[in-house]
């Protein structure tokens, strides 16, 4: 964590709700060595049954991948293109 001990005084789970009801993502890389994954899967829990219990839950998602501690992409673009309101990529235009 950046700032001392935040992530002794405050969970990730505690920490995303701050940013309700704006909407919410995780990438997990099955073999991403940070943290073990049912931790990863136990926190998203506990974020996605605030959005569901507030009527939002289709605000959120995680996508698990075959990869390490690094960026997928592929989900991630298709949400941020339904949430922020972003014209799909032009493929294949050479751009």
């Amino acid at each position: 964590m950046l700032d001392f001990d935040l992530g002794n005084t405050f969970n990730y789970a505690e920490m995303a709700h701050l940013i309700f009801p704006r909407p919410f993502m995780v990438e997990r890389g099955h073999y991403d060595g940070v943290a073990p994954g049912s931790w990863v899967e136990y926190e998203y829990a506990r974020i996605r049954r605030l959005y569901d219990t507030l009527g939002l839950g289709d605000r959120t998602a995680i996508e698990f991948f075959n990869g390490g501690h690094e960026i997928h992409g592929v989900g991630t673009f298709e949400f941020l293109e339904r949430h922020l309101d972003w014209p799909a990529p032009a493929l294949g235009k050479g751009e």
